[in-house]
């Protein structure tokens, strides 16, 4: 017997009507694998009753030839049955892979679509559930408990039925023993599951525990970690052994429990059968039928309650698949998009459906039906209000422009504001209060995928994908071709040591291109922003990893392509933005300062003190 302790659906009826949508794409195959379910369950019924007839018309009189001609007809049903169960077992398993595969895109396409919010509120191990074990559980669900159900259901009542057919006053004992048997199994079943709750939480907690290990490894070393861990996993341990022993003891004597009350109930009813056939009661015939129907009732109830059990536990996995399908997407009432443009001689636009390198806002006009605004890259704040939560604001009233062409930079404290500007740039997250503006048009006037696609965004803890250096450089821009890889890798000052690997640009990364160094994948990182030539840069800790050289090498080529574009650079080490157009110093969600480096250092306010405690401290 199948127990597990995660939570039953809240709301079951929901969560069949959502799950039967999906079948509901298959009426007719799930309409052929009932009926084959049911022909399966009825002939094992069916072939049973026939051995009274066969005793009693034909074995006790003599009748060989009768005897053939209805072993035949047993063989018929039989045959019937085990065709059903495999046509039945070959297509669920088909279309319950299919129904997984839907639910799994289904449920990616959602998480696309979510705000970022969502995901600050989840752990990933926890999204990562619903595509592993709740995805897992429920295929596990269609392709076993779906029909095991059915077929269960209807040879309980079906068997119920002929005894109650062949013989009411020995029915009785078989129902006395039935109710039994459901009450013991409900008993232990919440018993099990009150373990295996525990068992789900412990496994949980180890998991974490361990994860938190494997990543944090170096940590663990410096510090000389190791006994203190080992001994805080091995508590750990010992309470999921404890409570995985308990909840599968409990699981363990179910089937046992229940197949020994089937036999005491067999060797009543043969018993008292056996009197009854003495004193005239019962034939022959009707007595090994219902014999054989009292040795399996006991089997398909067991199965029953088991997959109800378990359909429950489905319920309970497709319900947290569906809840997150149903979160609120990222809003995006834009109506702006953003067009290929071509210059005319007379300096008017043209839409372009090659890549040219030139963009321009594509505005609806009620008269005009649209006009294109050229995208320049003029950002700018007014009175933008913000917080990540209710309780608190991170930006107070700031307001701040960033004009084409221009290099702005943000210093400040931890905490003071600097990464959540960026983050309203993209349009991450939505404001409180304030606008921002972008070449005059609201930000949330523009769609969102436009919007991002104009902005590249190179951030301190760089993300490497599964493939080659140069797919990693081209997701930037995917129809780039190889000689663009090739100059955005120079630009970044990265082709050098790409061409010194030993696949060169073909080199596979995995794990977050972990065969490489911090310096190395931050440099990739930066020539992927560079392919998609953006007319706006923000680099938030972009040259961290990176020694100081190759940083003014890397400006020095970042200088070239932003030649009439906007650059938004967060950074703590002041050297990187020195040669700024505008420097913002931000103190508790506001603009305290804002200058060049020359004039900030004049006004010996903030960004002094800073310049000088980083002179200081080199």
């Amino acid at each position: 017997m199948r127990t597990t302790g995660r939570a039953k659906p809240q709301n079951a009826k929901k969560t069949l009507i959502h799950l039967l949508k999906y079948l509901g794409r298959h009426k007719i195959s799930v309409l052929c694998i009932s009926v084959f379910v049911c022909i399966s369950a009825l002939s094992g019924i069916a072939g049973t009753y026939l051995l009274r007839p066969a005793i009693n018309n034909y074995i006790i009189p003599g009748d060989i030839p009768g005897l053939v001609r209805m072993i035949t007809v047993m063989g018929l049903v039989y045959l019937a049955g085990a065709i059903s169960c495999l046509f039945y077992n070959r297509m669920m398993v088909h279309i319950s892979q299919q129904v997984v595969g839907e639910i799994r895109m289904d449920l990616f396409r959602s998480t696309q679509k979510l705000p970022l919010k969502f995901f600050d509120t989840h752990t990933h191990g926890e999204l990562m559930s619903h595509f592993t074990n709740d995805v897992d559980t429920i295929s596990e669900a269609l392709n076993n408990s779906f029909t095991l159900l059915i077929q269960s259901f209807i040879t309980s009542v079906g068997t119920v039925v002929m005894l109650v057919i062949l013989d009411v006053r020995l029915s009785l004992i078989v129902v006395f023993f039935l109710l039994v048997m459901i009450i013991y199994i409900r008993r232990n079943g919440r018993l099990s599951k009150k373990y295996f709750v525990q068992q789900q939480k412990n496994l949980g907690n180890m998991n974490g525990f361990v994860e938190e290990m494997v990543e944090g490894q170096k940590v663990e070393k410096i510090f000389r970690h190791e006994a203190q861990d080992f001994k805080q996993f091995c508590e750990l341990n010992e309470k999921l052994r404890i409570s995985s022993t308990m909840a599968n003891t409990y699981t363990g004597i179910t089937v046992p429990t229940v197949v020994s009350l089937s036999y005491i109930n067999y060797a009543i009813s043969a018993c008292v059968g056996g009197l009854f056939a003495l004193s005239g009661l019962i034939n022959l015939g009707t007595l090994a039928s219902y014999l054989v129907y009292v040795r399996q009732s006991a089997m398909p109830m067991n199965q029953f309650t088991n997959q109800v059990n378990f359909l429950m536990v489905a319920f309970a996995s497709a319900e947290k698949i569906f809840q997150m399908m149903e979160v609120e997407p990222e809003e995006d009432q834009g109506i702006v998009t953003l067009s290929r443009v071509e210059t005319g001689e007379d300096g008017t636009l043209t839409e372009s459906d090659s890549y040219t390198g030139s963009f321009a806002w594509k505005v609806p006009d009620e008269k005009q039906g649209h006009r294109l605004i050229p995208l320049k890259g003029d950002v700018r704040f007014q009175n933008v209000v913000f917080g990540y939560n209710k309780d608190k604001n991170i930006l107070n009233g700031i307001s701040l422009y960033a004009k084409p062409g221009q290099k702005i930079a943000f210093v400040g404290s931890t905490g003071a504001g600097k990464t959540t500007i960026i983050n309203l740039i993209n349009r991450f997250y939505e404001l409180n209060d304030g606008t921002i503006t972008y070449d005059g048009i609201n930000i949330r006037n523009i769609k969102k995928d436009d919007l991002r696609r104009s902005i590249s965004l190179i951030v301190q803890d760089t993300h490497l994908f599964t493939g080659t250096i140069a797919d990693n450089i081209r997701y930037g821009r995917l129809n780039a071709t190889d000689e663009d890889v090739f100059e955005a890798a120079k630009i970044a000052n990265a082709d050098s040591f790409i061409r010194r690997l030993p696949n060169g640009y073909e080199t596979w990364l995995e794990s977050d291109g972990s065969n490489l160094s911090q310096g190395q994948r931050q440099l990739i990182a930066i020539a992927r922003a560079a392919i998609s030539q953006p007319p706006v840069l923000v680099m938030d800790e972009a040259t961290s990893s990176i020694d100081t050289r190759t940083e003014k090498l890397i400006e020095k080529g970042m200088d070239a392509l932003m030649k009439d574009r906007t650059v938004f650079v967060i950074a703590h080490r002041l050297s990187t933005v020195r040669n700024s157009d505008a420097i913002l110093v931000l103190e508790q969600g506001k603009v305290i300062e804002r200058g060049n480096h020359e004039e900030l250092l004049e006004q010996q306010g903030k960004y002094y003190q800073l310049h000088m405690g980083q002179f200081e401290l080199e």
